[in-house]
């Protein structure tokens, strides 16, 4: 069809009018508002997906942006498809130096790694929206050349002034296409002498679309408001801007299909978004990706969790909490998926492994104990496994000790050997206490220090003296030489020591001294504080150590045993 005569066509189309409430009351901006018809789909694609994850360098990778990249890897993992990374900087005045750098090591850092994306290539680059520009311009043009969209050269000026008047009318703001019927050889002849224009979407109909959480989605509404000629105005958004850069919509449509995206996993605070990136679809004549929207992370109070919220930067988990990789991903994954496994514990070759679509509608409370329980299951894992993960974890752990404690100190009491074997072997022997490395250093610092602070003891056994027992076998445990100094060793020397003290004695008496041992040895040792074991901890302590530590339980005691 002639563009004049589809010009027209639209013209004629154009005066068919929609209450201006009525597109306020069909608003679908709120998860709470939505409304659904048709069941979602929770089952797995039949075929290999292709997935994306398309962060702005204008902020840091958190723990919001983390699960969406998640789930899309899962997903695409799960069907033997491909993930993609793609940058989306046409934002260049917020684009924080470094941040396209740091979002690629926060997501190695957490074991992702995708198939296409700016670093690694891919045939349907480039990855980056700011090296697409021209591919985007030209597809503003065919919108125009179709009657799709339209050049508007509407000043800011103009465009202030139909909003203070219509504001103080008490009018929905708008915009009310008055470039809409520019012919298309002066809209052509104004762009090319330069004078300055945004182009437009002729939004007549924003289309419900099949959600993938929420199932059939949307108020199939229209794009036209308008009460009488003075009040008409039209929801036609802006696609490319007078800069020539892309809005999110054009860039994120044009984008997606190019790259042959099937598959969009993202936050549900997209959804008010959705009905018109189908509309651009449709103007376009290709076929939308199946869209599924995940619930909002809010905190306790049932506020959203926001990105610009410090704690919730994927490097503050990974630097100053010493955050296990495994079990930040296990957590984000969590955080509105659900499984029928056993277990909550997963490794993320697990989650690729059982990985669906069962995702909650509500908002997800973010309960950052989880973290901490998983923390210690995954602790626990790297410590018996060993490898890599168990290796990187106790290098991070140990470049915080660095910073706690200063050289001298350690030095007396890591008797030629290095802080990092030494907290490796704390891991072995208490990784189910580890949380953050600080707790978990505070928690075991008398492993770092030769000044131990011991209250005055005070025996649990308040009917017999067990003092001169516990002297005995605190001499005969110094005795044990260097090279039979091993947890093993001292665990059988005790077992040995309680099984001859109390051999004639009843089972009451029995588990008394048992406790009586075990309490004045880690007060001895460590001042009464937690901690590993006790044959472990006069392992990790040396002999040397161990030896001065009970020695001087000794002497603190002597005076108040009963003769």
């Amino acid at each position: 069809m002639p563009v004049a005569a589809m010009r027209q066509r639209h013209t004629i189309v154009k005066k068919i009018w929609v209450c201006v409430q009525c597109r306020a009351n069909s608003s679908i901006a709120s998860s709470n508002a939505l409304r659904t018809s048709r069941k979602p789909k929770s089952s797995l694609p039949s075929e290999p997906v292709r997935t994306r994850f398309a962060p702005s360098p204008t902020g840091y990778l958190h723990l919001g942006s983390l699960r969406t990249a998640l789930f899309n890897y899962l997903l695409a993992k799960r069907t033997n498809g491909q993930f993609l990374l793609r940058i989306e900087d046409t934002d260049q005045k917020r684009t924080i130096p470094g941040a396209e750098e740091r979002l690629y090591n926060d997501l190695k850092w957490a074991g992702l790694r995708w198939d296409e994306g700016p670093d690694v290539g891919g045939p349907h680059g480039p990855y980056r929206q700011s090296e697409r520009t021209a591919l985007y311009q030209s597809h503003a043009n065919d919108l125009i050349a179709s009657g799709h969209a339209y050049r508007c050269f509407c000043s800011v000026k103009r465009l202030d002034a139909l909003n203070r008047q219509r504001n103080q009318a008490g009018l929905p703001l708008g915009y009310d296409r008055a470039c809409f019927d520019i012919s298309a050889e002066e809209s052509a002849e104004r762009a090319a002498k330069g004078e300055p224009y945004v182009v437009r979407l002729k939004a007549d109909h924003y289309p419900m679309f099949d959600d993938l959480v929420y199932g059939k989605t949307g108020q199939n509404r229209t794009g036209k408001k308008q009460l009488e000629l003075i009040d008409r105005v039209y929801d036609d958004p802006i696609l490319l801007k007078s800069d020539g850069h892309p809005t999110y919509h054009l860039a994120n449509v044009v984008d997606d299909h190019h790259m042959k995206i099937t598959h969009v996993i993202r936050g549900t605070e997209w959804m008010a978004s959705t009905p018109l990136h189908v509309a651009l679809y449709n103007a376009f004549q290709w076929t939308p990706p199946q869209f599924g929207h995940v619930p909002l992370l809010v905190d306790q109070n049932g506020q959203k969790l926001s990105k610009r919220n410090a704690d919730i930067d994927i490097s503050i988990f990974r630097d100053r909490d010493v955050i296990i990789p495994d079990a930040l991903v296990n957590f984000a994954a969590l955080l509105g998926w659900s499984h029928t496994q056993k277990s909550d514990v997963f490794t993320l070759a697990e989650l690729e492994n059982i990985f669906n679509l069962k995702i909650t509608k509500g908002n997800a409370t973010v309960v950052f104990d989880k973290l901490w329980f998983l923390q210690k299951a995954h602790a626990q894992r790297c410590a018996a496994e060993g490898g890599p993960a168990f290796e990187s974890l106790v290098e991070r752990t140990t470049k915080v000790a660095e910073q706690k404690w200063p050289q001298e100190q350690l030095n007396q009491v890591l008797q030629g050997r290095t802080l990092s074997s030494v907290i490796a072997e704390l891991f072995r022997a208490d990784a189910k206490s580890f949380t953050t490395a600080d707790n978990f250093l505070a928690r075991n610092k008398t492993f770092f220090t030769t000044n131990i602070e011991r209250p005055r003891y005070t025996p649990i056994t308040t009917t017999d003296d067990p003092l001169n027992a516990l002297h005995i076998l605190s001499a005969a445990l110094t005795l044990v030489p260097e090279s039979h100094w091993t947890a093993e060793t001292h665990r059988a020397n005790i077992r040995a020591f309680l099984n001859a003290t109390t051999e004639n004695a009843s089972q009451e008496e029995k588990k008394r001294l048992t406790k009586e041992t075990f309490h004045y040895l880690r007060w001895a040792l460590s001042g009464g504080a937690s901690g590993p074991e006790i044959p472990e901890t006069m392992a990790i302590l040396g002999r040397a150590e161990t030896i001065r530590r009970l020695t001087d339980a000794m002497e603190m005691t002597k005076d108040t045993r009963k003769t």
